[in-house]
């Protein structure tokens, strides 16, 4: 607990100063927040590691339009630390036994097998990073869980780490992210908190204070939390299961708005008004996406039927069949809307990516319209300014509906919005760009079929203005 670290005399603690830190994993977790760790600490030295080859060459490209991730202002800070205290390296073994402190930052994918299928996380990837770092280090370590895992993993890395034989020490902490993807890099210089969990005995406090300072070169003491470990772990997952609900709560009540002539905005405007509300995730889309809510939902329903608590679990389960629903509905009405057929019409998708100013695909509403929509035989045409045609397509064959063949037949990918809009029977807005706003509306409606319809999924459009270019505007809740 926190007061059990401040209460306890400096002379016991004296934590490990750092001066060397490892990161495996050169993720949209990892290289960001190692990145600006690098940078807030000049005398730290931090290796990012990864066994992708080609992740890493991007990492130290001296064009840093190409990193392997797009985050406003990523670029810039990787410009300042590379190369003098930061480094992206596929040595991981050096880096392992030359690091004080080695963060976790790998994968944790929700189950495809086995017990927990479709809800467990599949820790794997977490099980071999503890079995490398075992078997590499000669000296004692402080691992930090750095990805989603349930309560307990801790336990679990732990137990392969002490097994060693070989007299090393390890402390384990967990340190949560709570990263939103297009604002990483503000929220990695100016988090609401750092949560750090550790064992609440002299090595753990030790462990924890240690981390502690690293993050108080920048963040202000009174914003880091030091916690139990389990404490911690759970942290995470809720916090994602809170957002989503949001998101899904006033989903639900988009589809209330719209059989009844109500307005979402106006009813989330006065409802967020409300101080105990809040106005935040109260924006009515097609759903949310990104690597966390769904995967951290389905981690916390598992965790819950797996200590028999059935309500618990049933209730949390309820915000993934809201948030399914709400994709289904929204291909649902464009193929209604167009007359119950879209078989050989041209539907162009503003937005391929989960939400804006990130290249971030996974679990993106996109994907899952498009899908429904091939289902009809539908024509595709994407645009998004930060996501390629590869990606796009991986997408949809990683959903193993139909062959790669048939998704690259019934999907196409301009760089040009324009193009991708030329011709079409109907536009879906699936990600909220701000770039969109910017279009020029009427000559996009010049080069449509006739009627021209416009399905907003992220209510990031005027209706008003659209419909009196002509366009035929479906907004969500509206």
């Amino acid at each position: 607990m926190l007061a059990t670290l401040e209460n306890t005399s400096t002379t016991v603690l004296k934590p490990k100063k750092i001066t060397s830190i490892c990161c495996i994993g050169a993720g949209y977790v990892g290289g960001p927040t190692m990145a600006v760790m690098a940078q807030k600490n000049p005398d730290i030295k931090v290796t990012v590691v990864d066994l992708n080859k080609q992740r890493i060459a991007d990492w130290n490209d001296s064009d840093l339009s190409k990193l392997p991730i797009f985050e406003p202002g990523l670029d810039q800070v990787v410009a300042e630390a590379r190369g003098r205290n930061l480094f992206f390296s596929t040595n991981v073994d050096d880096a392992i036994r030359e690091a004080d402190m080695i963060f976790i930052s790998v994968n944790t994918p929700t189950k495809t097998y086995g017990s927990g299928k479709g809800m467990a996380a599949d820790l794997k990837y977490i099980e071999l990073c503890a079995r490398q770092i075992a078997q590499i280090a000669t000296t004692d370590k402080i691992v930090v869980e750095k990805s989603t895992l349930p309560v307990k993993t801790a336990q679990a890395i732990k137990s392969i780490l002490d097994h060693t034989g070989n007299g090393v020490k390890f402390q384990i902490l967990s340190n949560p992210e709570f990263l939103a993807e297009g604002t990483a890099m503000t929220d990695l210089a100016n988090p609401d908190r750092v949560l750090i969990g550790g064992e609440q005995t002299e090595e753990g406090l030790k462990a924890i204070q240690s981390l502690v300072d690293v993050y108080a070169t920048w963040i202000p003491k009174a914003q880091i939390l030091t916690t139990n470990i389990w404490s911690s772990e759970l942290s995470k997952l809720v916090a994602n299961a809170f957002l989503a609900q949001r998101v899904s709560s006033i989903n639900a009540i988009s589809e209330l708005c719209e059989a009844s002539g109500a307005n979402v905005e106006e009813v989330a405007k006065a409802i967020g008004m409300d101080s105990r509300i809040g106005p935040k995730f109260l924006k009515a889309s097609v759903g949310f996406g990104g690597s966390c809510f769904q995967k951290d939902i389905l981690n916390l329903v598992y965790i819950s039927k797996s200590l028999g608590l059935t309500e618990v679990a049933d209730y949390w389960e309820q915000v993934i069949i809201m948030n399914n629903h709400q994709r289904d509905r929204f291909a649902n009405n464009i193929v209604s809307t167009l007359y119950n057929t879209v078989s050989g019409k041209k539907i162009a998708f503003l937005g391929w990516a989960f939400k804006k100013d990130t290249n971030d695909t996974r679990e993106s509403a996109a994907i899952y319209v498009a899908d429904k929509l091939i289902d009809e035989q539908a024509q595709i045409s994407v645009y998004d300014p930060k996501v390629t045609a590869v990606q796009m397509q991986a997408d949809l064959n990683y959903l193993n509906t139909r062959s790669e063949a048939e998704n690259e037949n019934f999907v196409k990918t301009e760089t040009d919005a324009y193009k991708a809009l030329e011709g079409a029977h109907a536009i879906a807005v699936l990600t909220e760009w701000d770039e969109f706003k910017t279009y020029n509306w009427q000559r996009i409606y010049e080069s449509m079929s006739k009627p021209a319809f416009v399905f907003d999924g992220r209510n990031v459009l005027d209706k008003t203005a659209l419909e009196a270019i002509g366009f035929r505007v479906k907004a969500i809740g509206k």
